[in-house]
């Protein structure tokens, strides 16, 4: 019976520990899939990244239509305070910049510099509306970075990161050695989505009901507009719910999404029948509403939308819908009349959704479709140098397809039949792939009389005097404040304005005519190009992978006098090109004074390394003041620091007398070591240190090779006795011997002031920035060579006078053998 016991109690223990086992693994589903019903739908991981000053890295992530939420998670070696920002222009802190649809560009601002707002990113930056325009800031970098974005906060689409280390105009100068502080970051984004793409919500748990024309309800018709053509202007898309009725109480929240096919003049949604079922208040003065909140691309809530009303008083109009996908909240509500918010009282609401999608024909759009609207196409160029450059033609044939640049004038809207204002409209429409987000619209308008024109941009619509991205007027009227356009010529007779790093989709342009002249001639040209103003002509034009490989952007290469996103700001002027040649050229002559000193001592190995150390150094800093390039960057930089590491180590070596043969042997090894760290990182601080301490070890291999054939004769046997006292005077007598020899083999003053100049060079080093690196590295240079030629005065010549040069170089006593036996006979 007891085994019968203990068998069943260990059976009835399993049995709990399954059952735990089961809903331990139920619980986790459930959180992970099951309650929050969500999934991963990508994941992408950064490795340790190091950015040096200037750089930056851009990070892409797709969100869907279906996706629930996006998480960001990076960690970084920089920890800004934010108190000790001086002011939203400090340009060499690290920062982060967020944009949709394309990479940001932080310093093309004209009005606030940076657009760097002086507080840490966070969730609670995107609780309001987003614009093209809201959205072009940057925040400074911190330690961690932990976002959790939901549908609700960012529409779906592309979202792209951008990590700078200090921006400005010198972030794209040519520099061959960059100073100041680097970074480094690592982290993930990962994106949650959720299983069908009739939920919404952060965790999946917001019904969507499409509304979609069904057969029996879908009536296309042309409605004529009473015009002074009197033709069929539009066409209307009449559909209804396909769930009918559809009801709902307790201030219950229902979403419906719509799709906008294709450019639509307006978008109107009527609720029809409604009937509310409510418990009025004890006072009986509420009164029932039905609001309704609607928002493109993303979910909308009372806090955050794109338009609000009451639907039951009159319906939801957009004009100009945008293309893609429109969210549409309804929402029952009770308001009291006795109260500036709304009551908590139960009602119930039915009606039915009714709604118009009015299109214009295909060649018109505007105010009651009565302005000219052209398909623009592309045009790639022969031959281009970098992909996806072309440009646009209107299709139609009343212009010729042979240039780029079409005429204007037969392809505006008539003047008479304009808007409310009684100007003219010209809409064109055009297409940017996905790929070439990293590309420029460049629009010019030039005339033979003052252009009378202004120009408005929208992306996903077409544009109107209230609703754009970015607009021309003037010269001092214009989206200049954003970062993402920049005007160039603004004369009366011509206008050149660029859209940078446009979003790719579906743009629409629209020409406003404020004027009417019958005489002038206008041609128009629209292109798209990856450098802007082909980098002024003071740089070439680079085309890299952003970090996940997925979108191909562009970025100018400036020369070392210029900078600037399009190499248009001067940086350098002439004279200040002619200061910085002479002091990083001309220093090099220092190293005329060890070669010579070399040379009259016959030290014809270290000659050899102080002339050329001097010449691949002047050779390399000619190119990087933009003199004369002899060989590559590459080249040029690696011997500039690989001899110039030579000549201080060689230095140390020479001050030992050894035989040529050790001394070869000592240089090879030590051009092994100077080769490795000017190949793998030539401009690290730690350098200096690194090439003094091997410069130390091989003086001090040297001395004790040189120790070693002098003394070679020297028997401890005889010289070290039994005789503790005799030990210690002969140990006493030999360290006295040693110390007076090094004593008169430097001068040390010399050596000395050497060292100054070497703990010069080393502070130079230190304190060279990019704005300030021509000066110090000159000094740098000059504190080099003269710690060399320093440290080779400071070798002094063999005390007898009877010293001789050996065959093989060194200074030899003629006299060694005597002096030592006279000096062992004295000890004895």
């Amino acid at each position: 019976m007891r085994r019968n016991w203990i068998l069943g109690q260990s059976y009835l223990n399993l049995c709990l520990l399954f059952m735990v086992f089961v809903y331990t693994c139920v619980s986790q589903d459930q959180v992970r899939g099951g309650l929050y019903n969500t999934f991963t739908v990508s994941s992408f991981t950064y490795g340790k990244t190091v950015l040096k000053p200037y750089e930056w890295r851009y990070m892409r992530v797709d969100l869907p239509t279906w996706f629930s939420s996006m998480s960001l998670a990076l960690e970084s070696d920089v920890n800004i305070d934010l108190k000790r920002i001086r002011n939203a222009s400090d340009l060499s802190l690290p920062m982060i910049c967020i944009r949709e649809g394309s990479p940001p560009l932080p310093d093309v601002y004209n009005t606030s510099l940076t657009g760097l707002e002086i507080n840490y990113i966070s969730n609670g930056l995107f609780s309001g509306n987003l614009s093209l325009q809201t959205v072009e800031k940057c925040y400074p970098m911190q330690n961690n970075i932990s976002l959790m974005l939901t549908n609700d906060q960012i529409s779906p689409g592309t979202w792209y990161f951008g990590l700078f280390n200090g921006i400005g105009p010198i972030r794209t100068q040519s520099k061959m050695i960059n100073r100041g502080p680097t970074c480094s970051f690592s982290g993930n984004i990962s994106v949650e989505g959720c299983p069908t793409s009739t939920m919404l919500g952060k965790f999946c748990n917001q019904t969507v009901d499409m509304l979609l024309c069904t057969e029996s309800y879908s009536l296309i018709e042309s409605v004529p507009v009473n015009n002074s053509y009197g033709k069929p202007a539009k066409t209307v898309v009449s559909c209804r719910n396909a769930n009918e009725i559809a009801c709902h109480e307790d201030h219950g929240l229902r979403v419906y999404s719509l799709d906008v096919i294709g450019i639509a003049e307006q978008l109107i949604i009527t609720a029809s029948n409604i009937s509310f079922n409510q418990t009025r208040p004890s006072n009986g003065t509420g009164r029932s509403v039905l609001m309704y909140y609607a928002r493109h691309g993303a979910m909308p809530l009372e806090t955050l939308h794109d338009f609000s009303g009451d639907i039951s008083i009159g319906p939801l109009v957009i004009n100009s819908p945008k293309i893609g996908r429109w969210y549409i909240a309804i929402q029952p509500v009770v308001v009291s009349n006795n109260s500036t918010g709304n009551q908590n009282i139960s009602s119930k609401v039915c009606y039915l959704l009714e709604w118009q999608v009015i299109q214009c024909p295909m060649d018109k759009a505007g105010f009651n479709c009565t302005s000219e609207r052209y398909m623009l196409r592309t045009v790639l160029r022969k031959n281009p140098s970098l992909p996806f450059e072309s440009y646009y033609l209107p299709i139609t044939g009343k212009v010729s397809p042979d240039s780029a640049n079409f005429p204007l004038e037969p392809l505006l809207s008539n003047f008479s039949s304009g808007g409310n204002n009684g100007d003219a409209w010209t809409f064109f429409l055009l297409d940017i792939p996905s790929g070439a987000a990293g590309g420029n619209v460049h629009i010019r308008l030039n005339s033979d009389a003052n252009i009378n024109y202004e120009i408005y941009a929208k992306y996903g619509g077409f544009p109107s005097l209230n609703s754009w991205d970015y607009y021309y007027t003037n010269s001092t009227t214009n989206s200049n404040g954003s970062m993402f356009f920049k005007l160039y010529d603004s004369d009366p007779d011509g206008i050149s304005l660029y859209i940078l790093y446009a979003r790719g989709g579906t743009w629409g342009f629209g020409l406003r005519q404020i004027r009417f002249n019958s005489t002038s001639q206008t041609t128009m040209s629209m292109s798209l190009e990856r450098c802007p103003q082909k980098c002024s002509s003071h740089g070439s034009c680079q085309s890299v992978l952003d970090a996940s490989g997925l979108t191909l952007y562009s970025y100018c290469n400036c020369d070392r006098n210029h900078g600037g996103f399009d190499c248009g700001i001067e940086l350098v002027s002439h004279r200040g090109h002619i200061r910085q040649s002479i002091f990083l050229i001309a220093s090099n002559a220092a190293a005329v004074l060890p070669a010579y000193l070399a040379l009259r001592q016959k030290a014809f190995a270290e000659w050899v390394i102080f002339t050329c150390s001097g010449i691949s150094s002047g050779l390399y800093h000619a190119c990087d003041v933009g003199t004369w390039c002899a060989l590559s960057f590459h080249v040029l930089q690696f011997l500039d620091f690989w001899l110039s590491f030579m000549a201080v180590v060689s230095t140390f070596v020479y001050l030992a007398t050894i035989s040529e043969a050790s001394k070869r042997t000592i240089h090879t090894v030590v051009a092994i070591l100077t080769a490795l760290m000017a190949e793998t990182g030539p401009t690290r601080p730690s350098n200096i240190v690194i090439v003094m301490a091997i410069g130390a070890l091989g003086l001090l291999i040297g001395l004790l090779i040189e120790l070693c054939a002098r003394y070679r004769s020297f028997s401890i046997s005889t010289e070290f006795h039994l005789n503790l006292l005799d030990r210690w005077e002969t140990l006493k007598r030999w360290t006295h011997r040693l110390i007076k020899t090094l004593v008169k083999r430097f001068r040390w003053g010399f050596i000395l002031a050497g060292f100054m100049a070497l703990a010069m060079a080393a502070i130079s080093w230190k304190l060279e920035s990019t704005e300030s690196y021509w000066i110090w590295h000159s000094l740098w240079h000059l504190s080099i060579y003269t710690s060399s030629f320093l440290f080779i005065c400071g070798k002094a010549k063999p005390a007898s006078c009877e010293a001789e040069r050996s065959p093989d170089g060194n200074y030899e006593l003629t006299r060694q053998n005597s002096y030592r036996e006279g000096e062992q006979s004295g000890e004895r």
